[in-house]
């Protein structure tokens, strides 16, 4: 499966959906990131083939000969992808699905329908594309997110409330430790364990097996979430 994550709007989440949700599912996927300014999954700890926006024809060759690929697009980045898919004709049929990941401000939510539009103006099947609803605050996504579901009535493209994975203070602890929720979830340490096992003068050590367990749990609960967007995004 090939799958391009992208949108117009910066800071909605599209390299954690990519590094965090995508490619732990996606295992045999090579991780493309198509930026210029913001951070990558590199990162994240992950390995990714970063190209800038105008070696588009480097990664259309790329996509040819996979039959798996992540495509992180950065919002720096979308407006030329766009218009280099539209000099390559056909070049979207490559990308299987594209998720647009949104959170719910005005501003991000203008910037999802415009991401959308323009997809459609490429000739992208509204099938194809993909609404995530990211950093959700309330019980009811629909509500929360009911420009997008009005939107999705008119054009067609898959908006489902399951899709959607809740503000989560995870992504900024797993950042500044450069890793990612499947190399938390890998590993089998028992830190409470390690905790019981030190001397009261052994302190940063507990520190940071504090740290890690306090991660593991976080991840454990973002990871099902995951798992359910994963399946409502793609059937």
């Amino acid at each position: 499966m090939k799958v391009a994550v992208i949108s117009y709007s910066g800071n909605v989440g599209k390299t954690t959906v990519a590094a965090h949700m995508l490619a732990p599912r996606i295992p045999a996927a090579k991780i493309h990131a198509i930026e210029t300014v913001n951070e990558t999954a590199t990162e994240m700890g992950l390995e990714v083939d970063q190209l800038r926006g105008e070696k588009f024809v480097t990664l259309y060759k790329e996509l040819l000969a996979s039959s798996d690929a992540i495509v992180d697009v950065g919002a720096s980045s979308a407006e030329e992808f766009i218009a280099r898919m539209v000099k390559v004709e056909g070049s979207h049929l490559e990308i299987d699905y594209f998720v647009v990941p949104t959170t719910s401000g005005g501003k991000e939510q203008r910037d999802t329908v415009r991401t959308i539009q323009a997809l459609n103006e490429v000739g992208v099947a509204p099938e194809r594309i993909r609404v995530l609803f990211n950093r959700v605050r309330s019980d009811d996504v629909k509500e929360e997110f009911a420009p997008i579901f009005g939107f999705a009535r008119q054009k067609g493209f898959v908006a489902k409330s399951d899709a959607a994975i809740e503000d989560n203070e995870v992504f900024d602890l797993l950042s500044a430790k450069k890793t990612s929720i499947a190399a938390v979830l890998s590993d089998e340490t028992d830190y409470r364990q390690v905790l019981k096992n030190l001397t009261p003068d052994e302190k940063k050590k507990a520190a940071y097996a504090i740290d890690m367990h306090t991660l593991k749990g976080l991840a454990r609960g973002v990871n099902r979430q995951f798992d359910r967007a994963f399946t409502a995004l793609f059937d």
